[in-house]
């Protein structure tokens, strides 16, 4: 029997949650012991997780740190778990980076490092290039944040300005074999854009990241010109010797969570489609795109026949130009409600699957076919919040956020937009 469409919709997301444990996913990918030590370092949302994962796996002596966001601490006892800030990175990272990049030093040929990365890795892991503070790098990472850049152009400009990422933290391991084990948290599951990519190779320079704080007019620092300029933060370039000892495993990414929710939803008998795991853009323009999609296949039966759901990942952006709260998952889930209009038969969800969107502890929201009635039944503007980038507090005044706690994991942002057959048949014309 197929459930009410919320609580299919909550089953989906947190079946999507569920496929990309730790617990589940580290076991399988964790490579052969080594002669010498293992080190086991990294950072990002999972990272705890990942950590007590290796732990309760490896056969050998073991010892390292990792970091994780504030409240994604999970106990471990050889493997030390700092926590610091995110989205906007601490001192806590600051002296977490640093212990890391000493830990890693000096090490032999036939050591092992075992780096476990996942998204919010970047944030965790500061480590700037002098004479760029970590002042500095919270401004022109906070103007990032609210400019409407994409992540893989964050994330290049975040590579140059820093001591770690772009493959330094692999190169500084050299000559010992490096193995990462990374949970992706980006469209199209580039290395080099998770976390910042610290272990792998880089094809990006620093003249790509002056081009990009250009491009949205980022007001930066004299000091992180100068870095940038002199070639200073140059990352390290595909065929560097350096690298030659190492090697990357996705444990877990957004097309595997989205096959997860589609299982799901075919054992409730609702056949699911996938349509990407890599969508970008503005969260509101991408509302209105997929609204597009769901009206015809609610009208017209097309591509798809109702009852379906329809699920997506990637990462969209949001330009905040009011004074709201932000979130993007929340906010294109309100550009599709204001789009769709009230559609009969249409139920979605959209949340980040590492239980925060933008800077929430709410993962994202619910959205029903009488939801912009019940919210102008409490004085509240569906085009107003939307205007004011406001979504979360639409969503809240409604009771209908999705609030998971912290999940030790991220594969993005999770979007079911749920279909079903409506009782008059389609409407006159558009058979």
């Amino acid at each position: 029997m197929t459930p009410p469409p919320r609580e299919l919709l909550h089953r989906l997301f947190l079946a999507a949650i569920e496929s990309a444990q730790p617990a589940l996913r580290v076991p399988r990918h964790l490579p052969a012991p080594a002669r010498g030590r293992t080190i086991v370092v990294g950072a990002g949302k999972a990272a705890a997780a990942m950590a007590r994962a290796v732990e309760q796996a490896w056969p050998q002596p073991l010892s390292g740190l990792v970091v994780t966001r504030y409240g994604y601490a999970v106990p471990c006892e050889r493997i030390e778990i700092v926590q610091a800030a995110h989205p906007l990175p601490d001192t806590a990272g600051l002296d977490a980076a640093q212990r890391i990049l000493a830990m890693v030093r000096g090490l032999r040929a036939d050591d092992l490092v075992l780096c476990l990365i996942s998204g919010g890795g970047s944030a965790l892991l500061p480590a700037p290039l002098a004479p760029v503070t970590l002042a500095h790098k919270q401004a022109v990472h906070r103007a990032m944040l609210r400019s409407g850049a994409s992540i893989s152009e964050v994330n290049c400009v975040r590579r140059h300005l820093s001591a770690v990422k772009g493959g330094k933290l692999a190169a500084a391991c050299h000559p010992a074999r490096v193995v990462t084990l990374a949970i992706s948290d980006v469209p199209g599951d580039h290395p080099a854009d998770i976390a910042s990519g610290p272990t792998v190779a880089d094809p990006t320079t620093c003249a790509d990241a002056l081009a990009i704080l250009e491009r949205y007019r980022i007001p930066a620092p004299e000091e992180v010109l100068e870095v940038l300029r002199s070639g200073q933060g140059e990352s390290i370039k595909p065929g560097d010797a350096r690298l030659r000892a190492c090697r990357l495993e996705l444990i877990a990414t957004a097309q595997m969570a989205l096959e997860a929710a589609a299982h799901c939803a075919a054992e409730t008998g609702i056949r699911a489609h996938i349509l990407s795991d890599r969508l970008e853009g503005e969260a509101r323009e991408m509302g209105k795109v997929l609204a597009a999609i769901v009206l015809q296949v609610a009208r017209r039966a097309q591509p798809f026949a109702p009852p379906c759901v329809l699920l997506s990942g990637g990462e969209a952006t949001v330009t905040v130009r009011g004074a709201g709260r932000g979130g993007r998952n929340v906010e294109f889930l309100l550009s599709l409600g204001v789009a769709l209009g009230g559609e009969e038969c249409v139920h979605a969800i959209a949340g980040d699957t590492d239980g925060v969107d933008g800077t929430e502890e709410i993962a994202g929201a619910y959205l029903g076919p009488e939801s912009l009635g019940r919210a102008r039944a409490l004085g509240r503007n569906a085009l107003d919040d939307l205007a004011r980038n406001d979504a979360h507090s639409f969503f809240e005044a409604l009771g209908d956020s999705v609030i998971t706690g912290p999940t030790h994991t991220n594969v993005n942002d999770f979007r079911a937009i749920l279909i079903l057959a409506a009782e008059h048949g389609p409407a006159p014309g558009d058979s």
